[in-house]
C-alpha cells in the first residue's frame, strides 16, 4: 500500500529556516510543475508495464466516477497497491521497509530503506515520492523537491506526490501554483475532501470566490 505522505505534519514555512537556493530551484521548476500536473503525456512508458497501464486507466476512471467517499477509497487502495508493485520482490521489500519507517517516525531509516530501491530501480515512482516526505521531514527540501518532481514525471497521477508538492508550493509563497496542483488531486478524485477543502480555501483566498 502506498507511504501517506506526512508533510502536512511539519509545520512553520519551508523558506524560514532553509537556504534560499531551494526556494529558488522550486521557482525555477515552475514550467515542469504546471505541465506535469495538467498532461497525461508524461507518463514513461517504463514506468509500468502495459497490462499495469491498462489496470491503472480502467481503476482511474473508476475512481473519478465514484459517487461516495467510501467508494473512492476503495478504488484509491487498488491504485495504490498497483504503484507499489515494482516487479521486483527485493526492491517491494524494500519499499515496505520503507514505508515502515515512515510510520514509525524513523526518517533516516525510511531514506536509506527507499534509497536502496531506488538505486535498484530508478524509475520507481512510489519510492520517490515516499523519500520525498522522509527528506521533508529532516529539513532537506532540495531533495524533497527532486524526488517529487522524479515522481509525477514517472507518475503525473500520483496524488500523493502532488499534495506534497502543494504544501511545498505554498510555503515559499507559490500560492497560485499550489491552487492548480490542489485542483488536479480533485480532477483525478472528485471525493477527496481534504484536496477539495484545500482547493477552495486558496480559491477564495486568491480568487475571492470558492470552486
Amino acid at each position: 500500500m502506498a507511504a501517506v505522505l506526512p508533510f502536512i505534519v511539519m509545520p512553520g514555512p519551508l523558506c524560514g529556516g532553509t537556504p534560499a537556493r531551494y526556494c529558488e530551484d522550486m521557482r525555477l521548476s515552475v514550467p515542469f510543475v504546471q505541465h506535469a500536473v495538467t498532461s497525461a503525456a508524461l507518463w514513461l512508458s517504463l514506468a509500468l508495464p502495459a497490462p499495469a497501464q491498462d489496470r491503472e486507466a480502467e481503476l482511474l476512471a473508476q475512481l473519478r466516477a465514484a459517487e461516495t467517499p467510501h467508494a473512492a477509497a476503495l478504488v484509491e487502495r487498488e491504485i495504490e497497491a498497483l504503484w507499489s508493485q515494482s516487479g521486483s520482490a527485493a526492491i517491494d521489500l524494500l519499499l515496505r521497509r520503507g514505508q515502515d519507517a515512515l510510520a514509525r517516525g524513523d526518517w533516516q531509516a525510511a531514506i536509506e530503506h527507499l534509497t536502496a530501491a531506488i538505486d535498484h530501480d530508478p524509475t520507481f515512482a512510489e519510492a520517490h515520492a515516499a523519500r520525498a516526505a522522509a527528506y521533508y521531514q529532516i529539513g532537506l527540501a532540495g531533495p524533497a523537491i527532486d524526488d517529487l518532481r522524479a515522481a509525477l514525471t514517472l507518475n503525473p497521477n500520483h496524488w500523493e506526490a502532488m499534495k506534497g508538492l502543494a504544501v511545498l508550493l505554498e510555503e515559499i509563497g507559490m500560492r497560485a501554483e499550489a491552487l492548480e496542483v490542489w485542483r488536479r488531486v480533485t480532477e483525478i478524485n472528485p471525493q477527496d475532501a481534504a484536496a477539495e477543502m484545500q482547493a477552495a480555501r486558496l480559491a477564495l483566498e486568491l480568487e475571492g470566490r470558492s470552486l
